[in-house]
This record gives C-alpha cells, sequence and structure tokens, in this order.
C-alpha cells in the first residue's frame, strides 16, 4: 500500500515517544502548504498513515516533531538543546510505502527510511 508513516522512540526512557505533536507540509521552493498536524499514540505511532493512496505525490517534503514540549522544555529551561527537529525528505516513487521514524532524546536524534 502506498503511505507515508512515523514512528517516534524515545531513546532517553526506551519507550515509545506517546503524545507528540507532529506536522507535515509539502514545500515547493520556498514555499510550505501544511498538510495535517496530529499526535503520537501510546505505540509512539500515529493512528492514521500520514498520507496514503492518492495523497502520495512525488516531492520534497517537511516532519515537524515538538521533541522540546514532549520532553517538557519548560521543566528544565527556556532554551532546550533540541526544540523542534525538523525531517526534510524526498518521495520519489509515491507507489511506495515511506516509513520515517526518528529516535529522540533531549540531546540528539537519528532517522532513516524505515519499511
Amino acid at each position: 500500500m502506498t503511505k507515508l508513516t512515523t514512528h517516534v522512540l524515545d531513546t532517553a526512557r526506551g519507550v515509545p515517544a506517546k503524545e507528540m505533536t507532529i506536522r507535515l507540509s509539502r514545500v515547493d521552493g520556498g514555499d510550505r502548504e501544511l498538510l495535517l498536524e496530529t499526535k503520537t499514540n501510546d505505540d509512539g505511532r500515529c493512528d492514521e498513515p500520514l498520507l496514503s493512496g492518492e495523497q502520495m505525490r512525488a516531492g520534497a517534503y517537511e516532519l515537524e516533531f515538538e521533541a522540546g514540549r514532549y520532553f517538557g522544555a519548560g521543566n528544565r529551561s527556556d532554551y532546550p538543546f533540541l526544540d523542534c527537529v525538523v525531517l526534510r525528505f524526498g518521495i520519489s516513487d509515491p507507489t511506495s510505502h515511506y516509513h520515517v521514524p526518528l529516535l529522540v532524546s533531549p540531546y540528539s536524534y537519528s532517522t532513516y527510511r524505515g519499511s
């Protein structure tokens, strides 16, 4: 099935990152079109694909993860080291499944194209 999904893991605690706000935008040059805003569930996933079927189009996209808010930035500092983690990626084959996981702690993150 053609779709875009994500999964967020809190590597500091070793658990799925539940209730993290995520925004998806389509990027065209300097223009950004917000497509959706959602939150992760108890498993660190979104209840529905971020994009699927006809919504899947070739192009550049951004996923914004509100890591600072998730880790309680207000409790530590007004300026968390990681606040909003932005991943810009491309969809070249809209008939494929794209999975973009985020492994995140208050001080680092990594990502990859998953399956």
